[in-house]
């Protein structure tokens, strides 16, 4: 690899600190390929990426960015699995640690604060953005429904009412 192509690598990984909702960092020493793109499909289903790079490029594009506490994760074979959505990336791989054993979960980033495995792993208990939406739309939706049965259960009401004055006059 070429000093253009370092450069352009460091530059990618730094778009990819920025914007990211949560970075996570795992060693996946010992995986197959087909595991690899396992893990790759899964991310990919959930709105996540997964992206293997050298640790002292991506040592390089941490300088100066909000995660850069997850500097000391950056030993040996790692992949970084990150989304915008805060949980995205943490769910794919909790998932995957559990199926494979090989994969370790070293912990993360979510904006400027750091994860050790066990805030990995609760962040990944989190509902999504999606779940987190759909439960508050139900919230707001709600109130509107029960106006709505409010509002014509007096006519039930009334219309019960006098269909029994009716059947008790016949």
């Amino acid at each position: 690899m070429d000093r253009a192509q370092k450069e352009k690598v460091v530059e990618e990984l730094g778009q990819i600190f920025e914007s990211s909702g949560v970075v996570v960092v795992a060693h996946y020493e010992g995986l197959t390929v087909a595991e690899m793109q396992d893990l790759r499909g899964r991310a990919r289903e959930a709105g996540s990426s997964v992206r293997v790079a050298k640790n002292r490029l991506a040592k390089i594009a941490l300088e100066g960015k909000p995660c850069e506490s997850i500097t000391s994760y950056l030993t040996g074979m790692t992949v970084l699995t990150y989304s915008e959505d805060p949980v995205a990336a943490a769910k794919v791989v909790e998932d995957f640690a559990k199926e494979n054993k090989k994969f370790e979960i070293l912990g993360g980033a979510m904006g400027e604060t750091a994860l050790d495995r066990a805030g990995v792993e609760a962040v990944s208990k989190m509902p999504s953005r999606e779940e987190l939406i759909a439960s508050i739309v139900g919230c707001i939706g709600a109130p509107a429904s029960n106006i709505a049965g409010a509002i014509g259960a007096p006519a039930s009401n009334i219309a019960s009412i006098l269909s029994t004055i009716e059947e008790k006059a016949a």
